[in-house]
């Protein structure tokens, strides 16, 4: 898989881990950046990430903020995205199992590197179940393209 990977500058030192990690787990890595520890806005780097995810560019995203809320919300006014923010494994297997997540978002402040490597893991191996997940993926599409213009 080809994999989108961002943060903003609280999220910078935990990225070139997490970067490494999914390379050693055998997928491709694009990093949307930043490319330095200076302060910067997160909303613009989940839609870096977001926007090259809808446009076919990777097959998923990871973006890394404090707590991983504020840079996950930013994402999820893509039209398309479905970020989750997880702070344990079990979580992130089955936001995407059950809702076909398609970013993974967690927080620098919260989680250490071990941990985010076992929830990348997790969520990187787990596949949608589709079934009766289906419709309700479709529920949320719906809910989306009523209110996000």
């Amino acid at each position: 898989m080809k994999i989108a990977i961002a943060s903003d500058h609280i999220g910078f030192e935990l990225k070139p881990i997490i970067s490494a990690y999914v390379e050693e787990l055998g997928h491709e890595l694009i990093d949307y950046g930043p490319h330095s520890a200076e302060r910067t806005d997160y909303p613009k780097y989940a839609k870096l990430v977001a926007e090259a995810l809808i446009g076919g560019q990777v097959d998923a995203g990871i973006l890394i903020c404090g707590t991983g809320v504020g840079i996950s919300i930013a994402a999820n006014k893509v039209r398309g995205i479905r970020a989750v923010v997880c702070s344990e494994p079990y979580t992130a297997q089955m936001s995407k199992r059950h809702n076909n997540t398609n970013i993974l978002a967690f927080g620098s402040r919260v989680i250490g590197g071990e941990l985010a490597k076992m929830i990348v893991k997790c969520w990187l191996e787990a596949e949608f179940e589709g079934g009766r997940h289906v419709d309700r993926v479709g529920m949320i599409g719906e809910i989306e393209e009523q209110y996000l213009c």
